[in-house]
């Protein structure tokens, strides 16, 4: 298989190579991490279900249900702010939510699933959730509950959080003093869905916004601007780490100029110069591939990312030698969080292994199916044709 993306990888990482793939943990691990996925009656999932590695690329032909898995982990964003509510409005309600729309399927259910080492005792949490269809055009929980379980206890712990309320009850619960809880909503914060799609003249990302809007990157890098800000402010080094790898990318990128509007200092753009010219440039002078790039860099390389990243079709818009970068920050970033990649490219899955490949395939039957690579099955192969070329042929699935 092509090696395509060492040089990139020693240029743009500094963290140590990664340690595990596939679904085996890092030897290392000291925190919670998503172990599984699984999903019933939600948008075109009948049931699925998903384990998840340090890296996973999911594959899939159009329809499989991809983006509609990513677009799960916005919902548990929502559901950890105590704002489902607003995440299904916005949808389009319970008849985008629920497979074929409520009508057909009444209530959808998911359980979350994290694994970890807490000091001394492995640990399993697990988080349960089933929404059902509700006048006037919503939702409710039918059932929300947890179970912890560790190796000091033989049987698993289960909290019962309740049924009929609008939103998770987990904000309550902790606020009451459960600690459990609180853990359990900062897991689920922690799996971020981001989408870098909307480049439009209208998007947030080409807009002016507040200047200090820089605690985390948004999912539609709507706040770039001031995310690089601040980074430039409190860590330059990873900001001009940042600004080498747009550089390895776009060669005319020659740095950022970022600063408070002169009319109106709360408000900044994301300015920026050409190579060797000093004139600076607005947002709207970048292209949609050189933007979603930069987002993607601010992603990767920031100091403190989110436990879990999530993206639907990075590859969007990006020249090939973009891709190598892409790949090389994707996993050095694997070495410290989870990434999830939803990909149509067969350029990006030849610089991943077999291991960190999940094919997504929709039966109307059975539903959706997800199945790993066995690196074993495809060596010989592997000796003439890329992993890339491989799917193309249709060798392992995931095509139309």
């Amino acid at each position: 298989m092509a090696a395509g993306g060492v040089g990139a990888q020693s240029a743009v990482c500094a963290a140590p190579a990664q340690r595990g793939s596939g679904t085996g943990r890092r030897p290392t691990a000291t925190r919670s991490r998503l172990d599984s996925i699984t999903i019933e009656g939600y948008k075109s999932l009948a049931s699925c279900k998903v384990e998840f590695g340090d890296v996973t690329v999911l594959l899939g032909a159009n329809g499989s249900g991809k983006s509609n898995l990513v677009s799960f982990f916005q919902m548990l964003g929502f559901v950890s702010t105590s704002s489902l509510q607003l995440y299904i409005g916005r949808e389009g309600g319970p008849e985008s939510l629920l497979r074929y729309g409520a009508g057909t399927t009444s209530q959808m259910r998911a359980t979350i699933k994290f694994g970890g080492i807490d000091g001394t005792h492995d640990t399993t949490t697990t988080y349960h959730m089933r929404l059902m269809d509700a006048a006037p055009a919503t939702m409710v929980f039918a059932e929300e509950r947890a179970e912890y379980r560790h190796a000091g206890c033989p049987e698993p712990q289960s909290l019962l959080l309740g049924s009929g309320h609008a939103e998770s009850r987990l904000q309550e619960k902790r606020d009451e003093g459960d600690k459990r809880c609180g853990v359990l909503l900062s897991l689920l914060s922690s799996c971020r869905g981001h989408h870098f799609c909307d480049t439009s003249s209208r998007a947030n990302i080409r807009k002016s916004g507040y200047i200090e809007d820089n605690r985390h990157l948004r999912d539609d890098a709507g706040n770039l601007a001031a995310f690089l800000h601040g980074l430039e402010r409190t860590d330059p080094e990873r900001f001009r780490r940042i600004e080498e790898t747009v550089r390895l990318a776009f060669p005319a990128f020659g740095g950022f100029v970022l600063g408070p509007r002169t009319t109106d200092p709360s408000k900044i753009l994301l300015n920026w110069r050409g190579n060797g010219h000093e004139y600076p440039l607005g947002p709207h002078q970048i292209s949609d591939g050189t933007l979603r790039f930069v987002a993607l860099a601010a992603l990767f390389l920031q100091p403190r990312p989110p436990n879990v990243i999530v993206l639907d079709e990075p590859e969007l818009g990006l020249h090939p030698s973009a891709l190598v970068v892409l790949a090389a920050m994707a996993k050095s970033a694997a070495t410290k969080v989870q990434v999830i990649l939803a990909t149509q490219s067969s350029r990006l899955v030849d610089e991943f292994k077999p291991s960190q490949i999940a094919v997504l395939e929709s039966d109307a039957d059975s539903g959706t199916k997800c199945k790993r690579l066995d690196e074993e099955a495809l060596s010989e192969w592997l000796e003439d044709y890329s992993l890339g070329e491989l799917w193309e042929k249709n060798l392992f699935g995931g095509r139309p």
